[in-house]
């Protein structure tokens, strides 16, 4: 659905009778008392009738001014005909000759790519939907000086094994030059498990860093200062516990929560539609995620509640259109939630962070970040009338495409993240976080996530990157996507609000079917060898030549298992009980859950334990197959 306008006044045409005029008779005669009282009604119903229509004209719109166009139209009909001169000259001769390697060429969303573009393509674009460099629409760039001012935030996925050995490779990535710490979670702790639960068995610290309690946490940050760093975390359906850790370990360290600068993934409704990783049913998730977004915006300024992701819906199979509608679908469905509780929308939106994914199709990535800020901002301002230029603003993370790694030839991968960081950086993202060539195996040695973090810093101080803001704007063919990339994500959009919303669309599973059909025809084209993977497909090598692999050990969960066993027998029980029914009050009315989450945490409670409260009071939920 199209940005909504500002509301219109309807004129509507005032219709005065005037009376009609007296017959001459042969024979003047003076009017009557009562014809000059005629008169005088007559000569006050004109003047009225003439105010309504000057009342009703001054509050009627006044015209449109017609939009500025970027080229004039002498020089747009130039173009043309030279372009049409060209194609049926220079190219037809060329192809008689040579015919080209496909007989349509189109993006990896299936956006058809033109021969060649010159500005006649470009003849209905308008000066005000580019703007300049922190400008509305902000299409290109957010801020003014971009990287000129400061470079984007370097973070590396960072969590694995024990508290303690994540906590060795923070220090480790900080000492290389790594700005934000970016934390991953176990399996277990994303479930809302605890290590020494039955379903964590053979889980726990191999996808992430095993969390169980406040300990946990403890050890996690123990040697950095909390205020000194921006940490992201990549949770969601167990956000809420883990964000009270953070907020209890900072407590500890001196840091009030005010002070606490980071995000906290917490985006539930991309789960239900990619991830698959949740605890409770879509609607109460929201409810978690919306208690989240009030209490941060009234206590924690520097922290972003939410960080609403399309990486993962695009790891699931969705082209670069999909996974930009669906992301700010998902945006929409979070600030309508917040409105609904009559929050201001200029108090929390400023706090709302976005996620993507950066994949192979180079040109086509640069424009999905252009239409993505150019989305967000007449949304925000149109349809839910926000008026500080922060709401506006989409502020963006982003990341290298895991999907797109392979196990055959990985050092190959070193190329793809190269590529694709250099797309997220000349798309005008403001963090970003580089994969290593090995996570297709396991997650990465320290060697590994050292290439993928120099890739960000070559980029940033050896390619010139840095020195422009947005190089590729007015690219005839840059601009042409951005334009179809906005126009295709907003018919999804506007599908999903007839459907009465994200979350109705979600329980309906329209975009999961969707990405399904898109993930079927990406496979499909690999093996008919219509799209080509390096090595995979294509180039292919009889031996690969041996990696070094990160190995967790079966004693972490033992490790793990015999803390929490020990920090439940250390606990104040009757403490842990008492907070854990306020959690349960909380759940059960409508009370923001995050102090009673917190005062839980606080006393030792396990991530499994107050999750148990939600299974209990919203039950678990199972989802249907789509087809």
């Amino acid at each position: 659905m199209t940005a909504r306008p500002a509301s219109k006044t309807v004129a509507r045409s005032v219709s005065s009778q005037s009376p009609k005029k007296a017959v001459a008779s042969p024979k003047a005669r003076k009017p009557s008392k009562l014809a000059k009282v005629a008169q005088k009604v007559a000569k006050a119903g004109k003047a009225a009738a003439k105010a309504s229509k000057a009342a009703v004209k001054k509050a009627a719109p006044k015209k449109k001014v017609a939009a500025l166009k970027s080229y004039d139209a002498a020089a747009v009909k130039a173009a043309a005909k030279q372009a049409e001169k060209w194609a049926k000259e220079e190219l037809a001769q060329v192809t008689s000759k040579m015919p080209l390697r496909r007989k349509q060429f189109v993006t990896d969303s299936g956006i058809p790519i033109p021969d060649v573009m010159t500005l006649a393509d470009r003849k209905d674009e308008q000066a005000e939907k580019l703007g300049l460099p922190g400008q509305f629409p902000f299409t290109r760039g957010t801020q003014p000086t971009m990287y000129r001012g400061r470079l984007w935030t370097m973070r590396q996925f960072a969590g694995f094994g024990t508290p303690a050995d994540t906590n060795k490779r923070f220090k480790y990535l900080i000492s290389h030059g790594v700005m934000g710490l970016s934390t991953a979670f176990d399996m277990p702790a994303l479930m809302g498990y605890d290590a020494d639960h039955s379903m964590s068995r053979g889980e726990v610290g191999k996808e992430g860093v095993a969390i169980s309690t406040l300990k946990d946490f403890e050890i996690l940050f123990d040697g950095i200062q909390l205020d000194k760093v921006s940490t992201s975390m990549t949770i969601n359906a167990s956000a809420i516990v883990a964000l009270c850790m953070y907020i209890a370990v900072g407590e500890k360290q001196g840091v009030p929560m005010e002070k606490l600068a980071g995000t906290i993934q917490n985006d539930m409704l991309k789960e239900y539609i990619a991830q698959k990783e949740w605890i409770v049913a879509p609607r109460p998730a929201v409810r978690i995620v919306t208690d989240m977004i009030e209490f941060c915006t009234k206590h924690m300024p520097k922290w972003y509640p939410v960080s609403i992701s399309g990486y993962h819906i695009r790891e699931a199979g969705a082209t670069a259109v999909q996974e930009l509608a669906f992301t700010l679908a998902d945006g929409i469905g979070y600030v309508e939630e917040c409105v609904k509780r009559g929050l201001d929308v200029d108090t929390f939106a400023p706090q709302l962070s976005f996620f993507w994914d950066v994949h192979n199709d180079f040109f086509e990535e640069i424009a999905k970040f252009r239409a993505a800020r150019r989305i967000w901002a007449n949304v925000m301002r149109y349809r839910f009338g926000a008026k500080n230029p922060r709401s506006w603003q989409l502020k963006t993370h982003a990341q290298t495409a895991g999907v797109s790694l392979t196990a055959q030839q990985p050092y190959n991968n070193v190329v793809r993240t190269a590529l694709q960081a250099m797309a997220a950086v000349l798309g005008g993202t403001q963090s970003l976080h580089t994969n290593s060539l090995d996570e297709t195996y396991a997650l990465p040695t320290e060697e590994s996530v050292t290439i993928a973090l120099r890739t960000q810093q070559l980029i940033a101080h050896e390619s010139g990157a840095d020195r422009v803001v947005d190089p590729l704007a007015g690219s005839y063919f840059v601009e042409y996507l951005t334009d179809e990339v906005e126009k295709r994500a907003l018919e999804y959009i506007r599908r999903i609000d007839e459907m009465g919303g994200i979350i109705r669309a979600v329980e309906e599973q329209y975009p999961q079917k969707e990405i399904g059909e898109s993930a079927y025809r990406f496979q499909r084209e690999v093996e008919q060898g219509d799209r080509l993977l390096v090595g995979v497909n294509a180039f292919k090598s009889d031996k690969d030549a041996p990696i070094e692999l990160l190995h967790i050990d079966e004693k972490v969960a033992e490790e793990q298992k015999a803390r929490l066993a020990q920090v439940k027998a250390e606990r104040n029980n009757e403490a842990v009980q008492a907070a854990l029914a306020k959690v349960e009050a909380a759940a059960r009315g409508t009370d923001n859950l995050m102090p009673p989450v917190l005062e839980a945490v606080k006393a030792y409670a396990t991530l499994g334990e107050v999750c148990d409260v939600f299974r209990k009071v919203w039950g678990a939920y199972r989802e249907g197959g789509a087809f």
